[in-house]
């Protein structure tokens, strides 16, 4: 059976040519999750589509298909394309690999969609990079359903107490150690984490080893290509070549 969606509110997540002058797209759709479409003659030095079917700009898109790879009919931007700078768009295109690669085609997503639109804005905005990264992870984990259980240790269901000290198995969740290692964490940075609470560093940096841990699970050995962009930038700054 034929699909036909029209006027879908979406965003392209990540775009690959196709033959002479086509694009296969992935869009990030607010009531269908992740499509990926054929976008034909997009391209092309006329298409009006080639300046339309980029990161960040706010769509209007209309497809069809029987197969899961769709065929992309009427495309239009609904407001302006959000701006990302420097480090900010390395962000964006980070939090947009994490869509392509964690989402299957075809499942809905409608409260992830609407905390995409929230980082999107927090990162075009002055919004602390690390809190919104690390919100978006979380929230992402949670609507997959991996949410990690800050309360209670895994094992016991006992509450998380600051003073102690927990492994954290992806799979599992909290549960405590007497050896702090490279998984573990303290019971206040995970009380902190949970509160969202980053002003402090140490808690800010336990926040993203955990992420990492909790990612690395669902992500596999393939490494992010965002992150691999983003190191090689960073490595000329450093070496003071740019």
């Amino acid at each position: 059976m034929e699909t036909r969606i029209a006027l879908q509110p979406a965003y392209v997540l990540h775009r690959i040519p196709f033959q002479n002058s086509s694009l296969i797209v992935d869009f990030f759709t607010r009531d269908y999750g992740r499509v990926r479409a054929v976008a034909k003659g997009a391209r092309a030095a006329k298409s009006r589509n080639r300046s339309l079917l980029q990161p960040f700009q706010p769509l209007l898109i209309s497809y069809s298909g029987r197969t899961d790879l769709k065929n992309l009919g009427a495309c239009e931007a609904m407001h302006e394309s959000l701006r990302l700078g420097a480090q900010r768009l390395y962000s964006g295109l980070y939090v947009n690999e994490l869509l392509v690669r964690l989402i299957q085609t075809g499942d809905e997503h409608a409260a992830l969609y609407g905390f995409y639109q929230d980082t999107l804005i927090a990162l075009q905005g002055s919004a602390d990079l690390a809190s919104t990264l690390r919100h978006f992870e979380f929230s992402l984990l949670a609507e997959l359903g991996y949410g990690i259980n800050f309360e209670t240790e895994a094992n016991s269901e006992d509450s998380i107490e600051a003073q102690r000290h927990y492994n954290f198995y992806p799979e599992q969740g909290f549960i405590r150690c007497q050896t702090p290692s490279n998984q573990s964490f303290t019971g206040a940075e995970i009380l902190a984490i949970r509160d969202e609470f980053f002003a402090e560093t140490a808690f800010a940096v336990a926040a993203k080893r955990l992420s990492r841990l909790a990612l690395e699970k669902q992500l596999g050995p393939r490494p992010l290509m965002s992150r691999s962009l983003f190191m090689a930038r960073r490595e000329p700054a450093a070496n003071g070549h740019s």
